[in-house]
Formats: structure tokens, sequence, C-alpha cells
């Protein structure tokens, strides 16, 4: 395609080289490959289990380290697919009769089963109030039905609480005694659990450039609280997807999509976030998304077992390590035999490094231990052993879109995973020397996704980088956990914040 000078202008703008522009065209063109999975990790084959001992061994290690630490979490979702079904439910409802026949139809069966909960919401009390005022109705006098009726129209009207267009980490999701707390402030707490070193925090969200100044606002208010509370000190950055991460829509046809006579590019996924991460200086990174935090009744719990991650990578990088400095000031068949022989027991990887040179390249790499969850039916994706685009055989995380859910062998291995990937990590990213790895040189850029969407009325194809814990680390050395499912606790509708892990302990 022949660019014009408007459109060289909007590259120019967003830091996109004609290069890049045209390798995403023709990725477009000639499609993503599937991945080819072996087999899935599983306990004793790519998965740790941690006995009780082991656990207590792992948060003693990193209790120990001096190591500085930083908790970054990605928050620059919008809380709209959290309202997805009541938007859907109240767009049908023209009044209270249409809304109780629609309500009895197949897919709004969790909106039905959870009316008469509605009141355990952390924010219902601000529901409640403006049901008062809007409506002018004492909502004792409701019946189950008419006040969530009442109750829709006051989260989603955009007059009122309009709660689907927040961004998800600033929505109530917990209650202590009527004092109604954000995943954004729980995430505070959480750092002081486990992400601090002395009395000194430092987090990092990604958010939306729209929506950074709620997020500084709300820390600003609550900060006193927290650090008198904590006796913590509290630091925050924030940082948001680069425009030069966007990528072109293409139609049907594979060309380029222009809406209002402009090239129309979208965010390139959470995959662009390798680049934010790569501005962070610490040696310990803990990654967790905004909405996988659980009431403080769970802290505890939670705590202990991201200190055991966290205690399994320093343990894990301080062997690797010490493989290194032997290899470059000893490079002796004993030392260069251990560190065959490791990376053949950590890793599978059964190709011949015969020297210290590239024994050493194969180790020198940025680390990550990922906790991992029983499968129990949830979407998304797994921990298998497939081998990565170098051929080196690896412990992935692998979503359902990279899958061929068509071959029949690939559907085998995959109904047989044991696992499933909450986003628990926590990452390595400096080297023996203290140097911070460059991670873009760590993606495999063959990881992407491209998908079909609507804009306007128009059908188009979506681009989306590598994914941050997929193809985005794929050449990172990995090492899975299993983590028990009371640590993982996501919201991705709003009635999620009814499981017992989200409500205060009876």
């Amino acid at each position: 395609m022949k660019l014009n000078e408007k459109d060289q202008e909007l590259l120019n703008k967003k830091k996109i080289s004609i290069n890049q522009f045209n390798q995403q065209i023709e990725t477009f063109k000639k499609g993503i490959s599937t991945v080819e999975l072996i087999r899935p990790a599983s306990i004793n084959d790519g998965i740790l289990h941690l006995t009780k001992e082991a656990i207590n061994h792992y948060v003693d290690v990193y209790n120990a380290t001096p190591l500085e630490v930083v908790k970054f979490t990605p928050a620059s979702g919008a809380a709209t697919r959290m309202f997805k079904k009541l938007h859907q439910l109240m767009s049908l409802s023209e009044d209270f009769e249409a809304f109780e026949k629609n309500l009895n139809k197949k897919e709004f069966k969790e909106i039905l089963q959870s009316i008469n909960s509605l009141e355990s919401l952390a924010f219902y009390p601000l529901v409640e109030k403006v049901i008062s005022s809007e409506f002018k109705v004492p909502t004792l006098s409701l019946s189950e039905n008419k006040k969530a009726y009442y109750a829709f129209q006051v989260m989603l009207n955009q007059n009122l609480l309009n709660l689907a267009n927040l961004p998800k980490g600033l929505i109530y999701f917990h209650n202590y005694n009527e004092d109604l707390k954000t995943p954004f402030e729980e995430h505070f707490y959480e750092a002081n659990a486990y992400a601090k070193k002395g009395n000194e925090a430092l987090l990092h969200f990604t958010v939306s450039p729209k929506h950074q100044g709620k997020f500084e606002k709300k820390f600003e208010e609550i900060k006193p609280h927290l650090q008198k509370n904590t006796q913590t000190n509290f630091t925050v950055e924030y940082s948001y997807q680069a425009e030069s991460t966007d990528t072109i829509a293409v139609d049907l046809d594979n060309n380029p999509v222009k809406i209002d006579h402009q090239l129309y590019f979208r965010p390139g996924g959470h995959g662009a976030l390798i680049e934010n991460l790569n501005t962070v200086n610490a040696s310990i990174i803990f990654i967790k998304n905004i909405d996988n935090i659980p009431h403080r009744d769970g802290l505890a719990n939670n705590s202990t077992y991201k200190k055991a991650l966290a205690g399994v990578l320093i343990e894990k990088q301080n062997q690797i390590f010490n493989l290194i400095r032997k290899l470059r000031v000893q490079p002796s068949n004993e030392w260069i035999k251990k560190a065959q022989e490791f990376i053949q027991n950590e890793f599978k990887d059964e190709n011949y490094y015969p020297n210290a040179t590239e024994l050493i390249e194969r180790l020198n790499r940025p680390i990550r231990v990922c906790g991992m969850v029983e499968n129990t039916g949830a979407p998304g994706g797994g921990p298998f052993w497939m081998k990565n685009g170098k051929d080196e055989m690896s412990l992935q995380i692998v979503e359902k879109a990279q899958m061929n859910t068509q071959d029949l062998k690939q559907k085998k291995i995959i109904e047989m995973a044991t696992h499933f990937n909450p986003v628990d990590l926590v990452c390595g990213v400096k080297d023996v020397d203290g140097n911070k790895f460059d991670l873009t040189n760590f993606v495999n850029h063959e990881r992407g996704f491209i998908t079909e969407k609507s804009v306007g009325g128009m059908e188009i194809k979506a681009l989306e980088l590598p994914g941050l814990w997929n193809g985005a680390m794929e050449y990172w050395n990995t090492f899975f956990v299993e983590v028990p499912l009371s640590t993982f606790c996501p919201v991705k509708s709003v009635f999620d914040l009814l499981h017992p892990m989200h409500l205060a302990n009876s």
C-alpha cells in the first residue's frame, strides 16, 4: 500500500516505522501458525509441588534477600466487561415487565441466580442511596426483582454511578464495615505484606492515559491512611502502552482500514507491556493483574505463596549465577558437565552446548517463576512443554488462541492439562553482574494473535502482539510452581465479587 502524507504523519506521531507497518501487513497475509504442544506440564514434570517445609524454606530465602523489589500491576482495563451482561439485559428491558421476562432467559442465568445476593456487593450501599434519592422509593419496600431493576439502572446510567466506564481498578471490590476499598488500594496492602524492603514499597501500575489522573487522585486520597495503617512509605510509578506498540487493523482482504480517511490503529494488547516492564529497575518484580486481589481476610495465605515463589526464583537464580561464574573463570570439564546437566534436568533441553561460551549464553537469561493453579475448567491459558522458537524444549504458558484445537493429537494434549495460568509471576530481570537485561531481546515476535473484530459495522482483523506472559517471555528461563486455588480470585463479571474470597469471613 502506498502511504500518503497524512498516513506518514500518523506513523511518525506514533513512532511506528514504515518497516514495522509493512511487517504487520505481511503478518496478516501469511497468518500466524499455532504452536505444537508436546505435553502438558504437570506435578513432577515441569510443575514443582511445595510441601509445607519447602514453603517455609523458600519464604525464609526470600525474607533474607537484600534485593530490591517492585510490584507490577497491569491496571489499564476498563470495567466494561464486568457489566457486559447487565448492559445486554437492560438494553432489552424497556420497562420492569420486560426486565422480569428477560431475567428468565438462559443467557441471563448468572444474573438471576445473583439477584438475592446483590446487597453483598461492596458498592451496594452507594447504589441504595442513589435509588432512594433518584427514584424516591424506599428499598425496603421493594421486591428482590424490583430492587435489582433499579440497582442495575443506577450502576450503569452515565448520569448516576456509571460504573462500567470506570477503570476496573477503581471499582469498589471489598467492604470493611462500610469502609469501601478498590482493588487499586488493596494492592498496596498486598505490597506491604510481601513486596517491600524495610519500610519502603514501590508499586508500578500500567494505566490508560485518560485514567491516570483518576488513579493519582485516588492515591493522594488514600495515602495518609495507608501509610499510617502499614507504617510503610509507598512510592507509585505509572506508565501506559506506548503508541509505538499499536497495530494496524485490516479488512478481510488484508487491506489497511481507514476510518474518516485516517489509518485505523488498535492497542497491541498486554504483550505491549514488555516495553513497560523493561523500564522497571528492580531485581525482583512481582506481576499480578489488578482484579486478582482477595479480601484482606485471605491476605496472609496469599502473601505466603508470593514469598515462596520469590524464594524459588532466588534459589534457582543463585544456582544459575554460580554456574555462570564457574564457567567464566574455571571452564573445566567438570563445570561444563554440571551446566549441561542443569539445563537438561531443569529445562529438559536436549540441545548440545559443548563449551562454556554456549552454556553461558543459554543460561544468561531473565528468569520467571510462575504460579499455577489446578485446572477447574476456567477459560484461558495453561502450562505446557513445547519447543520454543529456538528449537529448545521449554516450559511455556500457552493461550487457547495459540493452540490447534482441530488437530486430534493436540486436542488430546490440551484435554490432559491439569493446571491453569492465573497470571501470578515473579521475575528476575538482572544478570549475574547486576545489569538489567533488555527484555525486548527475549521476545518471540512470531507469537502474536490475529482476531476478527467489528468497528462501525465493518468486519476487520486485528493484530495483538505476543502476550506478556507467553510470546513476550518465550526465551526466558522458566519455572512453574503449584499454588492453591485460594490465591486466585479474578473478577471478570461483577457477580464474581460475590465469591467468598471477596467477602469478609463470617
